[in-house]
């Protein structure tokens, strides 16, 4: 069985933390390149599409890992528009590929280069272009896409403006294309049925949650105890405008609020408030993941208010580390950590107040919490595709 991951993602995000969905993607890559079976990885560039095999795939997935993309090539001198890290890892593709096409091209390239009736996975949400699938069906390919979420379509308002319509599409197409739909959850599964034909097969499988090592923090950042984490992108949907008006009205007798997390989209009144500054709360945005490790394990809890998630990868980690966690009631978060958190309504101040004096006074004993595994979520999935 010979399978192909679109690699699409984690080029277009290179330079760039790893977020929730790029984490996946990077999961996959590097177990696939880790399995005895054949494998592939593809790539759509801004010039192209770039394929590379198993040990391309590896050898780019150690890039990804070491932060370490590589010199530029002519054509990425000859291209500058493109951010840096982008151009640099498109170089990286161009020297570990075994094919590369023009758009027009892709076709042919797949037809010389992969066999028949190959396994295509998208992890991603990234290149599920009808190019892409006609290129996949004139190859006899099953094609497997995991979705995440189906967030742009259920409140569009928390989205930049062009994301809902090209979502909607990105769905149009799985419902007109996949053979197999993962979803992360139960809850994602139901959400996302009121969208997608139920007659497509589908299967649930937990994504895995890995920790790196703790990394030290450089003296001039370290918080101070007691202190509690807010960890994710700055944007409506994760609802830190809440524990703004929280802290405010707290004022200079609360406890730090780290935002661990860089500013994100339609959020311009958060971004002011931030900038006047609130006493107690600090932004702390562009940390590593073991400095991320570090802060969780030396705070008294993460707060995590958001209105609505496609999995909740914030709090899984906290609570692996034996953090408290204080959250909304969301259905997601009760599948996957059952009744480990503090839920509370992410509106009522004078609750998440109370709870989060508790925990600043003291301590607490960690909740004994073992995590899904990504060898889990791949023990389920790859015996179907």
């Amino acid at each position: 069985m010979t399978r192909l991951l679109d690699i699409s993602r984690l080029l277009r995000r290179a330079g760039t933390p790893l977020t929730g969905i790029d984490r996946v993607e990077f999961a996959y890559l590097r177990a696939l390149s880790a399995r005895p079976e054949p494998f592939f990885a593809i790539a759509r560039t801004r010039l192209g599409y770039a394929l590379l095999d198993k040990e391309g795939a590896a050898k780019f997935a150690q890039h990804i890992s070491d932060n370490a993309l590589g010199p530029l090539d002519l054509i990425g001198h000859l291209s500058p528009r493109a951010d840096i890290a982008v151009r640099q890892a498109e170089a990286t593709l161009r020297r570990l590929s075994i094919a590369r096409a023009i758009p027009q091209r892709l076709g042919r390239m797949m037809r010389k280069h992969l066999p028949e009736r190959l396994h295509y996975i998208n992890a991603g949400h990234a290149n599920f272009t009808p190019r892409m699938i006609t290129a996949l069906r004139e190859q006899g390919a099953h094609i497997a896409v995991l979705i995440h979420d189906v967030i742009p379509l259920e409140a569009p308002h928390w989205q930049r403006p062009e994301s809902a319509s090209k979502f909607a599409g990105f769905i149009d197409r799985v419902s007109a294309a996949a053979h197999l739909i993962i979803y992360n959850s139960e809850d994602t599964r139901s959400r996302a049925q009121h969208h997608l034909p139920q007659t497509i097969p589908d299967v649930v499988a937990h994504l895995g949650v890995e920790l790196a090592p703790g990394a030290p923090i450089a003296a001039h950042l370290r918080p101070k105890a007691p202190y509690f984490v807010v960890l994710g992108t700055i944007e409506p949907r994760k609802n830190h405008a809440f524990l703004l008006d929280l802290w405010q009205a707290w004022g200079p007798h609360a406890p730090q609020l780290i935002l661990a997390g860089t500013r994100g989209w339609k959020n311009e009144e958060v971004f002011a408030r931030l900038d006047n500054g609130i006493a107690q709360v600090r932004e702390m945005p562009g940390l590593s993941d073991g400095e991320i490790t570090t802060l969780l394990r030396g705070s008294h809890g993460l707060l995590f208010p958001s209105h609505l998630e496609g999995f909740g990868l914030p709090p899984l980690e906290a609570a692996t580390l034996g953090c408290p966690v204080i959250c909304q009631p969301l259905p997601v978060l009760r599948e996957l950590l059952g009744d480990i958190p503090i839920y509370a309504c992410g509106s009522d101040e004078l609750v998440w107040r109370q709870h989060i004096e508790h925990l600043a006074e003291q301590r607490q004993t960690p909740t004994i919490f073992v995590p899904p595994s990504w060898a889990e979520h791949l023990n389920t999935v790859l015996r179907l595709i």
